[in-house]
């Protein structure tokens, strides 16, 4: 949800009683004090603010150490870049700044609500300090084993994210392709109750886009559901509106791939997904994969280039078919879900 996610669409959602959860990944400490402070001007309700965990991610890995996976990946982007009249280049992209552990130390400063770990597992000494600071902990995991560890090392809450999630799915570490093929969300649901004991409430995420999910969710177990496709989709999002507009034209498919930014999300299939897969290439770790085709990134939402820039998308994306208000969103996927377990 990273440029999705901004303050307007977080203080939405919890206005109308669910928990909007802020976007802070590669956000410098200023801005992401900016916009927690921001959404404290828009809501009185509770709210997270989520990041990565990512081991190469956390600690950025030397782009020096990788010469000649650079050569390699830059040479698939330059069949690409002629497109955009990019030159080619064989060059080493920018190192990755480490901001991960500043933006951790201005959510404690800030005293947010909730949490929100991806792509990683927080330590007991970070749980710790979000606790003492007065925050709930939540982690999100793909398996049972990460939820049983969340668990032991403190969480308050996991949620057991399913393939069909969009994006990237929560594994601290990179996967083989066959690894991140996963278990799907409702499969995921009762594995992850049962690992954890109900130490904890467990959430579901993965495929879930309206009220049909909240309720099959709540009858495996679940606590409640985290939506991300479903909210990029709306009003308040900060997506440009030619993902949204891809998001509810009920065509195209989703794929995972890692040639976007090294590790696997799910997005809409295009040319540049396509082009990836041909080739087979190991991506560059941490986030030096995006760095390295970041020009042709810009240069595709310039050109309002659907095929050449990531358009992250859960597997149910073709459900949708409208742009409403993120209030909208929380009022009818609740009402929906009651009304379906007999509960109105």
């Amino acid at each position: 949800m990273g440029g999705v996610a901004g303050p307007e669409l977080v203080a939405a959602v919890s206005n109308a009683g669910g928990l909007g959860t802020l976007a802070a990944l590669n956000l410098k400490p200023d801005a992401v004090r900016a916009g927690i402070q921001r959404v404290r001007e828009l809501t009185d309700r509770p709210f997270g603010v989520n990041i990565w965990l990512h081991d190469d991610v956390r600690y950025p890995p030397d782009v020096a150490e990788h010469s000649d996976l650079v050569r390699s990946v830059q040479s698939v982007f330059n069949e690409l870049r002629p497109r955009f009249d990019l030159a080619p280049t064989l060059e080493a992209p920018r190192p990755v700044p480490d901001l991960v552990d500043a933006a951790l130390e201005v959510m404690v400063d800030e005293r947010i609500p909730v949490f929100s770990a991806g792509l990683g597992i927080p330590e007991p000494g970070l749980v710790d300090q979000f606790h003492k600071a007065g925050a709930k902990v939540v982690t999100m995991v793909a398996t049972t084993v990460d939820a049983v560890n969340a668990v032991d090392q403190g969480s308050d809450v996991v949620v057991a994210q399913g393939l069909e999630a969009g994006g990237h799915r929560s594994h601290g570490r990179k996967l083989t392709a066959a690894e991140a093929a996963g278990i799907g969300t409702f499969t995921l649901i009762p594995q992850v109750i049962e690992a954890i004991d109900d130490r904890v409430p467990v959430v579901a995420a993965g495929g879930i886009v309206d009220g049909r999910g909240l309720a099959a969710a709540t009858m495996l177990g679940a606590a409640g559901v985290l939506m991300g496709t479903r909210f990029v989709a709306t009003a308040e999002s900060q997506a440009s509106q030619l993902w949204k507009d891809r998001l509810t034209s009920g065509s195209g498919t989703t794929v995972l791939t890692d040639g976007f930014t090294g590790q696997w999300a799910r997005v809409l299939r295009s040319e540049f997904t396509d082009h990836w897969a041909d080739h087979g290439r190991l991506p560059l770790p941490g986030l030096l994969q995006a760095a390295a085709c970041a020009d042709l990134q810009r240069a595709a939402v310039d050109a309002d280039d659907d095929q050449m820039q990531p358009l992250y998308a859960g597997a149910a994306f073709d459900l949708l078919d409208d742009l409403p208000s993120a209030a909208d969103i929380v009022t009818r996927t609740v009402r929906e879900a009651l009304h379906l377990l007999g509960r109105v």
